[in-house]
């Protein structure tokens, strides 16, 4: 009797227990869920530095550059490389006519070169660089062979930046 006696008092308190834990639980709000189905969390305002440390100190200490970039445009067909400009007298490199480009892709086994259009010349700009203003270059993407995620390489010239993501 007295072991009937105490199984029904844990039952009853184990019963009891989610009941309470609820009641005294703080009200949650409903999130509203993503396109991709999965909740909506809290906003942040965080923005992850794609060269922090080293690689962001060389680029603007050596370069005078930051905020590289490289992403596919014209559906995959042209893979496009920018920059901005920090230090104008550093950054003029890149901004040579002259200066041999292109963009490799080792896991692919490729080297990309900006291509001449009849009317329009080269796919890059050669202006003289000016503090705060970005630039860019065009890479020829024929049969779209570098693809999201893959990790290039840029060269113009003497400048090299290496293990670029690319993104869409």
């Amino acid at each position: 009797m007295r072991a009937a006696s105490l199984m029904v008092g844990l039952l009853w308190a184990l019963a009891m227990q989610p009941a309470l834990a609820v009641a005294d639980a703080p009200p949650v709000k409903p999130t509203t869920p993503t396109a991709s189905g999965k909740p909506a969390g809290q906003p942040t305002h965080y923005l992850p530095n794609r060269f922090a440390g080293r690689a962001g100190k060389y680029y603007k200490m050596v370069w005078g550059i930051d905020a590289l970039s490289v992403k596919l445009t014209e559906s995959g067909n042209m893979v496009r490389f920018s920059w901005r400009v920090l230090d104008p007298q550093l950054a003029k490199p890149l901004s040579e006519k002259e200066a041999q480009t292109s963009l490799v892709d080792p896991q692919a086994g490729v080297s990309l070169v900006v291509p001449t259009l009849e009317n329009i010349g080269m796919m890059r700009q050669a202006s003289t660089p000016e503090s705060g203003k970005s630039y860019w270059m065009a890479f020829s993407n024929k049969g779209r062979i570098v693809k999201k995620g893959d990790r290039v390489n840029v060269v113009i010239g003497q400048f090299r930046a290496d293990d670029l993501a690319v993104d869409d």
